[in-house]
């Protein structure tokens, strides 16, 4: 940890107010890594000390296509606070978000922890209490979402808020590799994917993430939430935004976008 590490997390933890800000060449060349996740981890933290809970983690970065974009090869994650939860077809305040964009995605929920260093994709699979259709809210303090990878991981993978829908299916029976994805604004169709698009299958992603943080000592526990990745492209939202996903299997998953600011 160096003392710009501390600067950075405290630049970004201001920007969440707005406005957006530069990205952080000052701070992180655009592939670290190392100094992105520690700038994470001291806002974490901070924001822990501050009367924040850690409900599970989101992780990032699932397509290939993002992935070459951004010039890495691999996912990333952030945490997800307990008051980063909407209600299913509740109401993002816009006040509470800079320049948001939604996406979907298929959330688990662990009935078990995973530690050590060798976890498989069988013990990931028997970790899962249930399966629930999602959305997630991602936004970026960083101005005109120009960011590399250090600039999203040091940004808590540019979250913001999730929606989890009220259907809870066990795996047995899901195909959650074939599986359809529609997200639908204002009645229209505004992007489509499927369960393949995240890492190959939705559980790929997760033990990815399972494996990530227990070699990092900091392993998934009983009762979090992850959130497994996007099944297709982000859409930007303006205020007067009805949202609803709809993926197969599981259901849908909505909330409105509205604004209250003077």
């Amino acid at each position: 940890m160096t003392s710009d590490h501390k600067s950075c997390a405290a630049l970004l933890r201001k920007a969440y107010q707005g406005p957006p800000i530069p990205p952080l060449r000052e701070f992180l060349e655009p592939g670290d890594a190392a100094g992105a996740y520690e700038i994470q981890r001291l806002n974490t933290d901070y924001w822990v000390t501050q009367g924040r809970r850690i409900t599970g983690r989101k992780v990032g970065l699932t397509a290939k296509a993002v992935q070459a974009q951004l010039g890495v090869g691999q996912p990333d994650f952030g945490v997800l606070f307990a008051d980063m939860e909407l209600p299913d077809g509740g109401t993002l305040r816009a006040s509470t978000v800079l320049q948001p964009k939604a996406e979907a995605e298929i959330a688990f929920l662990l009935n078990s922890a995973l530690p050590g260093p060798d976890i498989s994709r069988a013990q990931v699979e028997a970790a899962i209490a249930y399966a629930m259709p999602a959305i997630e809210i991602v936004d970026s303090r960083i101005a005109e979402w120009k960011i590399t990878f250090a600039d999203t991981v040091a940004d808590n993978g540019s979250s913001a808020f999730y929606v989890l829908g009220e259907a809870r299916k066990p795996l047995e029976g899901l195909d959650l590799w074939s599986c359809g994805m529609v997200v639908e604004v204002n009645g229209t169709v505004a992007s489509l994917g499927a369960g393949a698009a995240c890492l190959g299958h939705p559980v790929n992603a997760l033990t990815w993430l399972a494996q990530t943080l227990a070699a990092s000592g900091d392993p998934l526990q009983a009762g979090d939430v992850v959130l497994s990745g996007a099944l297709g492209p982000m859409v930007t939202l303006n205020p007067g935004d009805q949202v609803r996903a709809s993926i197969g299997g599981l259901g849908s998953v909505s909330f409105t976008y509205k604004e209250d600011r003077a």
